[in-house]
C-alpha cells in the first residue's frame, strides 16, 4: 500500500468510525513504514527506511529517545514527493538495528552514534546528505556536521546546538533545571538500570507526556513506536548514554579523539535551520545561547501551536519544509 492509499484508507476508516460509533483508534491503526531494509554498517546491522527516487538528493532523518523512526512517518512522503531520497535509520538500540558483535559494548556515547551515521553513509555509498533530527538525532546530526562538514549539505536541528562533553556535564545547574533531568540521575543507579529494563514501555510513555504536554497522542500511536524499544540492546544503550554524560562511563578508545574534538565545542559551518516547538517540555537551551555556534548560513524557527519535543511528529509539515528550505539558504 503506497502513501496515497494509506491516507485514503485512514480517511475511510475515520468516516466509518463516525457513522457506526467506533473510536478512530478502534477503526484503524496509524500508518507506518511498509519496508525496513537492513545493511551492515560499521559495528551494526542497521534497520532503515529508504524511500523516494534512488538518484534524488539524500536526506537522512534521525530520531531521538525514547521514540523511533515513526516520528517521521508523515515527513517522509512530503519529501519524496519533492524528489528527495529519504533514509531513516533505527539508531543503535532501536527497532531492527543490531550489533554485529555479541560482545561489543552497548555504548550510547554521542560520538558512537555520529560514527554510526558516517558508517551508514559509507555502506550506502552516500557522499553527502542533508541531516535532520531532534533529541538524540539532533545531537548526532550536529556532531556529524561539526566533525565531517564535507559529508553534510545542510542541517535541520531541533533545539539547536546540542554538542556537549563530560567536563561540561560536571557543572551543576539551577535546581529547576536539574529537576528536568530526573531520569538521568535515575539511570545513574543500578535500581534505575533495572527499572528501565523492566518498565521501558511505561517509562517512555511518561517521557512522551512530559516532553510534549499538549500533544494528545493515542495509545495506537504510542504502541507503534514502543515496539522499537523492545530491542534487546535498547535499555543498555539508553542507560549508557546518560551515564556517559555524567562521567560515570568512559569513552570507548576508538571514540576518544572524537570526544576530545567535541569537548572544544566546534562551530558548525554548514547551512543550518534550528527549530523549537513552543511547548517543548524537555530540557532544551534557549536559541540565543547557541546561535553563535552556527557560522554558516543560519536561520531559527519557532513553531507555534502547542508543539512539544517530538517536533517532526507533532508538526510534520513545518519540519519537512525546513528540510527543503535549508537547501535554499
Amino acid at each position: 500500500m503506497n502513501t496515497t492509499q494509506r491516507n485514503v484508507f485512514a480517511a475511510t476508516a475515520l468516516t466509518l468510525a463516525a457513522l457506526f460509533g467506533a473510536s478512530p483508534s478502534q477503526a484503524a491503526a496509524p500508518a507506518t513504514f511498509n519496508t525496513i531494509k537492513q545493511i551492515n554498517a560499521g559495528d551494526l546491522n542497521v534497520g532503515y527506511v529508504d524511500e523516494g527516487p534512488a538518484n534524488g538528493p539524500v536526506v537522512i532523518l534521525l530520531h531521538g529517545w525514547p521514540y523511533d523512526i515513526n516520528s517521521f512517518v508523515d515527513v517522509v512522503p512530503k519529501l519524496t514527493r519533492q524528489g528527495y531520497r529519504v533514509i531513516v535509520p533505527h539508531l543503535r538500540g532501536y527497532g531492527t538495528t543490531r550489533f554485529l558483535d555479541a560482545q561489543a559494548p552497548r555504548n550510547g556515547e554521542p560520538a558512537a552514534l555520529a560514527a554510526d551515521v558516517i558508517a551508514l553513509m559509507d555502506a550506502l555509498k552516500i557522499d553527502q546528505a542533508t541531516l535532520a533530527g531532534y533529541d538524540w538525532g539532533a545531537r548526532t546530526a550536529d556532531i556529524v556536521a561539526a566533525l565531517w562538514p564535507q559529508r553534510v549539505k545542510g542541517l535541520v536541528s531541533v533545539s539547536g546546538y546540542l554538542i556537549g562533553s563530560q567536563e561540561a556535564g560536571k557543572q551543576p545547574l539551577a535546581p529547576e533545571a536539574e529537576l528536568q533531568w530526573w531520569y538521568q540521575f535515575y539511570f545513574a543507579t543500578e535500581r534505575g538500570r533495572i527499572g528501565y529494563e523492566k518498565n521501558h514501555r511505561d517509562f517512555a510513555k511518561l517521557i512522551w507526556k512530559l516532553a510534549s504536554p499538549q500533544w494528545n497522542f493515542d495509545d495506537a500511536t504510542y504502541a507503534r513506536s514502543a515496539v522499537s524499544l523492545d530491542n534487546p540492546d535498547h535499555a543498555a544503550v539508553a542507560v549508557s548514554n546518560y551515564r556517559w554524560r555524567l562521567g560515570l562511563e568512559k569513552s570507548e578508545a576508538k571514540y576518544e579523539a572524537l570526544e576530545a574534538a567535541l569537548a572544544k565545542f566546534p562551530s558548525i559551518s554548514v547551512p543550518t535551520i534550528t527549530m523549537e516547538g513552543d511547548a517543548n517540555g524537555a530540557p532544551h537551551p534557549e536559541p540565543a545561547a547557541y546561535a553563535k555556534r552556527f557560522t554558516g548560513k543560519y536561520k531559527h524557527q519557532l513553531i507555534a501551536g502547542g508543539v512539544g519535543h517530538n517536533l517532526p511528529q507533532e508538526a510534520p509539515e513545518a519540519f519537512a519544509q525546513a528540510v527543503i528550505d535549508v537547501g535554499q539558504l
